[in-house]
């Protein structure tokens, strides 16, 4: 059996015990009494589920997490941005529980009320008219169907010669082989063999890995492939890059809107985890000026539970008949009930004008930090209540997975809590506060940032 080395280690260890507003730590960590808990997922589960800081979590409310031991956590990671409007609101908890007591659990594509409800309110809130709206159940899925979308649209309007899917280098879709295809991370594709050269990947104008922010870059870098613009179907971006998060220069995201107009070329966005009010918009290709042919949906959508959603122009999601483009769970009662009810509250306005007012304070804080270590913290990139600080070797851009590691891990034994370290190479922290963190918590939790920091980069 291949030996993988465990990161964050089962091993108790004395911590200092910390009581405030909104942080509480009274035991060792991990907690001597959740060993035999992870014991057994280690037994029944394979290692790839074992990656995360060693807490059990008991519950979660609002910004904060809690074990059965008395600990709890300031959440900067919102269960890998899902939980916008707040961990277990009350409002999508209340509509959980009257549709267990209607009772309504599954349907398949049966039409429930609920569900054109959803759908008309995605159509309503979306930016742009002319477009419907599939329900999936993750944002691979999503991505998949999005991709058979552009190529769909392009082959039966032009043949089978307008077949590439243009995509970036680093982005991430999901982990099925399309998403992956589509996506820029090299590593994660050993299993699939030989490549399918109708994917291809152009660099990202992030700034920073890649200085060159020129929209010319991607034309050149198309031209070298020897592919034709009218040889491409599709191209297709995170609306921030996860990695970062990296984001494009407005000018570079409106070049690439028009090049895919004077070609045809569907532009598909990826709001997966970037969408439903993360960066102080609804959603973050808004920033950019652009209007999408094809956005992909997920995380954020339900702030809860599994679901996702594909909001295309209707003549690109009108080209399968009926019966030819479903799934199994499209549009499943509870998960269409907590969009619902996630949306309502997005609509109302606090949670997208929270992350607007709050970002300056996540960025400044940050920049701050990054004073302090100008070595270790390569650069910060933050819009809204999303974040990240990329870790290098001192005076260099070279990534120190290993020190982003142990800052990540002395922030959970403070009473911080994020997902471990992101980024090509894992030297990204990555800040993911929910949309209705306080502006005392956030600046507590950027201090705590700042003095795990301080102890282990000094």
């Amino acid at each position: 059996m291949k030996e993988f080395k465990r990161k964050y280690s089962l091993n108790p260890a004395a911590t200092v015990r910390i009581k405030t507003k909104f942080r509480r730590i009274v035991t060792d960590l991990p907690v001597p009494e959740s060993l035999s808990i992870f014991e057994k997922l280690n037994k029944y589960e394979p290692v790839s589920m074992q990656g995360q800081p060693p807490i059990i979590i008991d519950h979660s409310e609002s910004f904060s997490v809690f074990d059965r031991w008395g600990n709890q956590w300031i959440d900067f990671s919102s269960g890998v941005l899902i939980s916008n409007v707040g961990n277990s609101h009350p409002a999508i908890r209340k509509a959980l529980h009257e549709m267990i007591e209607r009772p309504l659990l599954s349907t398949y594509v049966f039409p429930h009320e609920k569900r054109v409800e959803l759908v008309e309110l995605l159509c309503e809130i979306f930016p742009f008219k002319g477009y419907k709206v599939f329900l999936l159940s993750t944002g691979s899925e999503a991505a998949e169907n999005a991709i058979k979308l552009a190529r769909t649209y392009s082959m039966e309007k032009y043949g089978p010669g307008k077949k590439y899917i243009v995509g970036f280098i680093n982005s991430f879709h999901g982990r099925t082989m399309g998403a992956q295809l589509a996506g820029g991370m090299e590593k994660g594709k050993k299993w699939l063999g030989d490549p399918d050269t109708s994917f291809v990947h152009v660099p990202f104008p992030d700034g920073y890995k890649n200085e060159n922010t020129h929209f010319d870059l991607f034309t050149e870098t198309l031209n070298s492939s020897g592919i034709k613009p009218e040889e491409v179907c599709g191209v297709i971006s995170e609306s921030y890059q996860g990695v970062g998060p990296d984001f494009f220069p407005a000018s570079y995201a409106r070049n690439l809107e028009n090049w895919c107009r004077e070609n045809d070329v569907l532009l598909i966005m990826d709001e997966i985890q970037s969408g439903f009010g993360r960066t102080g918009k609804l959603f973050t290709f808004q920033h950019y000026g652009i209007k999408p042919d094809i956005v992909t949906c997920g995380k954020g959508i339900s702030s809860s539970l599994p679901l996702s959603a594909v909001i295309g122009r209707e003549d690109i999601m009108d080209l399968y008949g009926p019966g030819s483009m479903t799934s199994t769970h499209s549009g499943s009662p509870l998960p269409v009930a907590a969009a619902v009810e996630n949306i309502k509250l997005l609509k109302s306005g606090c949670y997208i004008k929270n992350a607007e007012k709050l970002g300056p304070v996540l960025k400044n804080g940050l920049l701050d930090i990054r004073k302090k270590h100008p070595l270790q913290a390569g650069c910060v990139h933050s819009l809204g209540l999303v974040a990240g600080i990329q870790i290098v070797r001192p005076g260099t851009k070279e990534p120190d997975s290993e020190t982003a590691f142990r800052i990540n891990e002395r922030c959970f034994r403070k009473g911080l809590l994020m997902f471990a370290p992101v980024g090509i190479a894992g030297e990204c922290i990555k800040i993911a506060p929910t949309l209705d963190i306080t502006e005392d918590a956030l600046k507590e939790g950027i201090s705590v940032l700042s003095e795990a920091m301080d102890e282990i980069c000094n």
